[in-house]
């Protein structure tokens, strides 16, 4: 895991819930396809992916507001950046530990995370689990 990075002494299992938070904020304005990709032994900068999508631009602004809402008001904590709220087509909010990607659905086709990071693991994630849930598999 990546440990140089992790803010406020956060643990591995806080940075897990955080994504898992943030994955459950997007699930809750019906993102589609939401993807949870371990990173963290792979590249240095971050330990997860959250990747969601949104029908329109409309839609992915909203994920990207409730995610934030959801994790200042659970966690206490906010992006330190978000970049491409202008034309809202591949929003990306960095948490330092974990990033959101909330893209429109043409624009994720089109780039492809999921295979671009495919020897990632992915994080179990039930769409429908309650709010504040964790999964606890891995």
């Amino acid at each position: 895991m990546n440990r140089e990075r992790r803010a406020r002494d956060a643990t591995p299992d806080d940075i897990r819930r955080q994504a898992l938070l943030a994955a459950a904020a997007a699930s809750s304005k019906k993102a589609e396809d939401i993807v949870i990709l371990d990173v963290g032994d792979i590249i240095a900068i971050t330990d997860y992916f959250v990747i969601a999508g949104g029908a329109n631009d409309r839609q992915v602004r909203t994920i990207v507001d409730e995610v934030e809402r959801r994790l200042r008001e659970d966690e206490g904590i906010g992006p330190i950046r978000v970049e491409g709220l202008d034309d809202a087509r591949w929003v990306l909010m960095d948490y330092g530990d974990f990033f959101v990607h909330a893209f429109h659905v043409e624009t994720r086709a089109y780039y492809e995370l999921e295979r671009l990071w495919s020897d990632a693991p992915r994080v179990p994630f039930e769409e429908a689990m309650p709010p504040g849930a964790v999964a606890t598999s891995t």
